[in-house]
């Protein structure tokens, strides 16, 4: 990822989740994936998915905690009050994630207890192109 991809990068989950402490930087590991800081504190990471043809981008941020206080963690963790969860047609072990009734990701269980979740948003090309 180029500095450019990762400045799109940051100014759209800033806007998405409504939190302007998001930073994304390189991963010093992995030259095509990034790190998503919020403050000092690393809260996901970005992959490059570029298979397809068009260039695209993986969200991924574990979630600690079960089910029952999914949207009131997000919202306390993005200080956003306009994120909500919302269940998925005919899905018991996943959520949407929303803003403004918009959808942005989905949020899967990671066990069958529903204690701990992964939150995964696809970002897309024209997605980057707004800014």
């Amino acid at each position: 990822m180029d500095k450019i991809e990762l400045k799109q990068l940051q100014a759209f989950l800033r806007r998405s989740l409504g939190s302007d402490d998001i930073r994304v930087v390189p991963d010093p590991k992995k030259p095509d994936d990034a790190d998503v800081h919020l403050g000092e504190r690393k809260i996901a990471s970005i992959s490059v998915d570029d298979e397809d043809g068009d260039r695209s981008f993986a969200f991924e941020m574990k979630i600690p905690v079960g089910r029952e206080v999914l949207q009131s963690y997000l919202r306390k963790l993005f200080e956003n009050d306009r994120l909500t969860i919302a269940a998925r047609a005919r899905k018991t072990d996943s959520v949407e994630l929303n803003m403004d009734g918009e959808f942005l990701g989905v949020i899967s269980a990671d066990d069958p207890k529903l204690q701990s979740f992964t939150l995964q948003i696809a970002i897309l090309d024209f997605d980057l192109e707004e800014e």
